[in-house]
């Protein structure tokens, strides 16, 4: 079964109260809390060892990547968060320093963003290390974004660049929300998502929540340097014999790799030569790219120097 599939089962009669807006499907829950201009974010997630990141990691990043990945998806609600519990799962035999060391990440980050860490649980798990964060935030009721509202026509847009987050991003990238919520201040957005699991995967599951298709221009798709140097690093290794490199062009890591944790989002067209040039003058730092457009149908299409292709690859999977 993969994990779509068992999402899926799982979310077949899930009890639910009038006080759900937005349940299973997007990046945090929505609430209705009775606030007259906000909707409460709920969301969790959970970092484990081995899977989101190797033994010899330091764990102040660690305890980092915990959090952000929770503010990342409260970002791509344009919410602010406000609290959060942490439940660790420890061996038995476990490094009282390292896990100190996990909450000075998690610390300076949550201070950072003014995020109150309001307690938690710790439990044994036997095998690793599970770190597992729940976070409550906010967002004004007319600025909720969701994966839903993408239109034909819209122009794609993607803050920063992708693919090649293994070599380090993964542990200390920052959650954009200051520019999500900015964004929504000055323009209509119409659909965002957090890239966590790659920009093809992460995509198609906004174009399936609105119903739309997608078409993309390869060389407009932002590809770090990191992928480039992982793309000739693998390529140099299978010349060099070591067959079971995985290799991928530049390309293809910026739309497969995982945990990219940038803003993909949707705008009206006419929206968006002026939202181009004010984020320039707002984020000098920061790259935004306009990738493709929203189409009407289903699925994605890129065009590259080859032509026109139907885009098959996917981002990571879980249970693969």
């Amino acid at each position: 079964m993969t994990e779509l599939e068992l999402i899926q089962a799982i979310c077949q009669g899930l009890p639910t109260n009038p006080s759900v807006v937005v349940g299973p499907g997007d990046d945090c829950a929505v609430l209705e809390l009775g606030l007259p201009d906000r909707f409460a974010l709920f969301k969790t997630d959970a970092v484990v060892e081995g899977v989101h990141f190797t033994p010899d990691a330091p764990p102040a990043k660690v305890g980092h990547k915990a959090l952000a990945r929770c503010l990342s998806d409260v970002a791509a609600m344009a919410g602010t968060p406000t609290a959060a519990l942490i439940t660790l799962g420890l061996p038995k035999k476990f490094d009282p320093s390292w896990v100190l060391d996990l909450y000075a990440g998690i610390n300076a980050l949550a201070a950072r963003y003014a995020v109150a860490i309001a307690g938690g649980e710790t439990t044994l798990n036997p095998d690793r290390v599970a770190v597992s964060v729940a976070i409550i935030g906010w967002v004004q009721k007319e600025r909720c974004v969701l994966r839903s509202g993408a239109q034909p026509g819209d122009a794609i847009f993607v803050t920063g660049e992708l693919g090649g987050s293994i070599a380090g991003k993964h542990l200390e990238f920052e959650p954009r929300l200051v520019e999500a919520q900015w964004l929504t201040e000055h323009f209509k957005i119409h659909a965002m998502i957090d890239l966590s699991d790659g920009l093809a995967s992460d995509l198609r599951h906004v174009l399936n929540a609105s119903r739309v298709g997608a078409e993309l221009l390869a060389e407009a798709i932002p590809i770090s340097h990191a992928a480039r140097i992982r793309a000739r690093e693998t390529a140099e290794a299978r010349y060099a014999g070591y067959e079971s490199a995985c290799q991928k062009t530049p390309l293809q890591a910026a739309l497969t790799d995982g945990e990219d944790f940038e803003l993909l989002f949707t705008v009206a067209p006419n929206d968006a030569v002026r939202l181009l040039d004010a984020w320039r003058t707002r984020f000098p730092e920061l790259r935004l790219s306009c990738i493709g457009k929203i189409v009407p149908g289903e699925g994605i299409t890129i065009r590259d120097k080859y032509g026109v292709r139907r885009l098959t690859e996917r981002g990571y999977i879980h249970f693969a």
